[in-house]
């Protein structure tokens, strides 16, 4: 599983002209899910974005995670980040996980957050969606559960 995990002001996700999740301050995930991917990279994934130290503390520094400043979650499911772009102008999706594979998993990081004590908005699977945010840094960090980089 990849993620890219933004630090935000507020975020918010809308399908067919309605706001189906919106955060205030938090972290917007885009999470795109692999053919490969199961359980452990869920846990993998859950453990990393609660855990993220990158919001800033009394002295400016990125010491606390979303819970010490009372953040949320927006998890937006984005098969594009398994988009391979190495050759060619037009990116191969062939490591993206299959839609019911790829939405169990992507249900289970977001039960696995919830579950962890955040509150967690959530995007419309398989939808085309309108994501809107404000980036409060910029900060994004990507993670990846195969440790590729």
């Amino acid at each position: 599983m990849r993620a890219t995990v933004q630090r935000v002001h507020e975020a918010q996700v809308v399908v067919d002209g309605a706001v189906v999740g919106a955060i205030a301050t938090g972290l917007l995930v885009y999470v795109g899910v692999a053919h490969d991917d199961g359980p452990a990279d869920v846990r993998y994934l859950a453990e990393k974005i609660s855990g993220l130290r990158i919001f800033t503390d009394n002295n400016g520094k990125m010491n606390l995670d979303v819970r010490e400043v009372a953040g949320s979650v927006l998890v937006i499911s984005a098969f594009a980040l398994q988009a391979d772009a190495r050759k060619g102008r037009r990116p191969s999706f062939d490591a993206a996980a299959p839609p019911e594979h790829a939405n169990t998993l992507y249900e289970q990081l977001c039960d696995t957050l919830a579950e962890s004590g955040l509150q967690v908005a959530r995007g419309v699977f398989r939808a085309h969606m309108e994501v809107s945010s404000v980036n409060n840094g910029p900060i994004c960090i990507l993670l990846d559960s195969k440790r590729v980089f």
